[in-house]
């Protein structure tokens, strides 16, 4: 009962959290709220008794990733963050509605043509676990479906970001 107090917990904080980084106008205050939904995550991850991705989420993510964000919002002068806010408009608004009813849209028809729910035996959840040495293998393992190529992808991607967030910076600063 407590495990499902917790979990109610965790979710209505990353719910709420991730709906007011997407509304907030001020773009630290964004990134805070992004730190809550992935502070809310490795929470997840700890109810769940996996305390290596827990403890990964927050010192990658909750840690690293978010850093980088506050680093990057920092480095662009006041003079290009004061253009970002937009007002909503009714056609913008219905766009956004029109895209995301079509996004789950095709989720629904992607979960329904795979028939997920006829090939799922609903048993305990011990008898559905995956022991950490198989994730920590499919994490930093180089085979078909492991995980260590698309993150040194990323890596390069992150990094190639923070050197054009500096650039662009320094560029700006020059004028």
């Amino acid at each position: 009962m407590a495990n499902i107090i917790v979990f109610c917990i965790l979710a209505v904080v990353i719910l709420g959290s991730a709906i007011l980084s997407v509304m907030t106008k001020r773009i630290m205050r964004a990134a805070t709220f992004l730190l809550f939904v992935l502070f809310g995550i490795s929470g997840l991850y700890f109810l769940l008794d996996y305390t290596f991705l827990g403890a990964a989420q927050i010192s990658i993510y909750a840690g690293g990733i978010t850093i980088m964000y506050i680093f990057a919002i920092s480095l662009m002068s006041k003079n290009s963050l004061q253009g970002l806010i937009e007002r909503f408009k009714g056609t913008r608004l219905f766009q956004g509605a029109m895209i995301s009813l079509f996004g789950l849209g095709t989720v629904l028809v992607v979960f329904l043509k795979t028939e997920f729910l006829a090939h799922t035996k609903f048993t305990s959840l011990p008898d559905m676990e995956v022991p950490m040495q198989k994730i920590g293998e499919a994490l930093v393992g180089s085979e078909k479906y492991q995980y260590v190529l698309p993150f040194e992808f990323i890596s390069v991607f992150l990094l190639a970001c923070i050197i054009g967030g500096i650039m662009i910076a320094r560029k700006e600063d020059k004028k």
